[in-house]
């Protein structure tokens, strides 16, 4: 005799503090659950996208510096490099040390911030330090 019961949806890859108590709630409750869950996604995309053009206008290079870079020969376009995304990254400098000033890739990755080197920006000091 076939059960008229459906099945019981496989739940996500949701640690136990979240998931047994979601499975002791209403359906309307889980419907007013799911839609702050959500808003509330939407709204942390929204954040970290207005956070990383901030920091990006903090901190990446001018158009005075880009030249600086393609009068070095060196590569202001991330499609020349392997690890680079072509979207979202861009340059930005990076003092290692004080007085070690390096040029970088910089993009976001998920929830951290990754980068990749290019070159010094003043090659002259830093290769007399």
């Amino acid at each position: 005799m076939a059960s008229d019961d459906p099945s019981k949806p496989s739940a996500p890859d949701l640690p136990a503090y979240l998931q047994e108590p979601l499975e002791r709630q209403s359906p309307d409750q889980l419907e007013s659950v799911a839609d702050y869950a959500t808003e509330l996604a939407a709204w942390k995309r929204t954040k970290r996208e207005r956070e990383l053009r901030q920091k990006r206008a903090e901190e990446a290079v001018d158009d005075e510096e880009l030249e600086d870079l393609e009068e070095r020969e060196i590569a202001t376009d991330p499609e020349e490099y392997e690890d680079v995304p072509t979207s979202g990254a861009y340059i930005t400098v990076k003092e290692t040390k004080p007085g070690y000033r390096y040029y970088y890739w910089q993009w976001r990755d998920g929830d951290s911030w990754e980068n990749e080197y290019i070159a010094p920006v003043n090659p002259k000091q830093n290769s007399e330090s």
